[in-house]
């Protein structure tokens, strides 16, 4: 089955419906009650810290771990996440990835510019420090500037080099664009990136893909069925070794480290 098909949803019983009435107002009320303490925490935060966050990330990783258990979903971390400056990159799957990842990590996340203008999303992306890019050529420099800026404040900046989301159940080829910014003169030799593999779990009896949101999905209809499930599946995240920037020589051959680790902890393995 390619990522462009899938099998048809089962209709959502009473019991799924219920559990969507009983989760979703505790889901708004965690995320957008602890937006509000961001933010006002970022009222003495931005004044006295600048660029650095040293507070608010552990609300946003409360958040999502919190979330996490009201979606029914048991997360599993190996590894550790490194201390060295630098990036991590993951192979993306679905929304879900921003609780999964921002709950064993205090990151920012890089997302499409796009993402900045979605009701509820976008306005939770912002208070949390995510950095807005726009894929467009023409400001591709004003972009890596963005990120070496990001960097020089010591912040661990989290994107997805495939570029796009999957079905959860293969890993795409990594784009190396987004790696140029590492290889500024001042930052080459004191940047790592770490590679990251997510790797989700089905609840019983869903389709392999349960998790998967990807294609022209419709966000609201995919969340219903995360919250309907009895219980949420699993994911696992595995942070792997560091690799530094200056050892790889030049971006291309970087792309290719990180995305050789990612894909040795996936299912998929190897194939393309």
């Amino acid at each position: 089955m390619s990522m462009q098909e899938r099998e048809p949803d089962s209709p959502i019983g009473a019991a799924g419906w219920v559990r969507i009435v009983l989760r979703a107002p505790v889901l708004v009320a965690i995320n957008f009650g602890c937006l509000l303490l961001l933010l006002l925490v970022r009222l003495i935060e931005r004044p006295v810290f600048g660029m650095r966050r040293p507070l608010t990330p552990y609300i946003t990783q409360f958040v999502c771990v919190t979330s996490l258990w009201v979606l029914g979903i048991r997360l599993t971390r190996h590894g550790k996440v490194m201390k060295q400056r630098g990036a991590i990159v993951a192979n993306h799957t679905s929304w879900l990835d921003i609780y999964a990842l921002n709950a064993c990590a205090r990151i920012y996340f890089v997302s499409k510019s796009e993402v900045a203008k979605w009701p509820g999303i976008g306005w939770l992306a912002r208070a949390t420090g995510t950095v807005f890019i726009n894929r467009r050529g023409a400001e591709a420099r004003a972009q890596q500037q963005v990120f070496e800026a990001r960097l020089r404040a010591g912040h661990h900046l989290l994107f997805f080099p495939e570029g796009t989301s999957t079905d959860g159940l293969r890993v795409l080829p990594f784009k190396s664009t987004l790696f140029a910014a590492f290889f500024a003169e001042d930052l080459k030799n004191r940047m790592s990136i770490q590679p990251v593999t997510t790797v989700y779990t089905p609840p019983k009896g869903a389709e392999a893909g349960f998790h998967g949101w990807y294609g022209g999905m419709s966000f609201g209809p995919h969340m219903k069925r995360v919250l309907a499930a009895p219980f949420g599946g699993a994911v696992d995240i595995t942070f792997h070794a560091p690799v530094g920037v200056a050892e790889a020589g030049d971006r291309k051959v970087l792309t290719r480290q990180v995305e050789a680790a990612v894909r040795a902890a996936h299912p998929a393995g190897a194939v393309v």
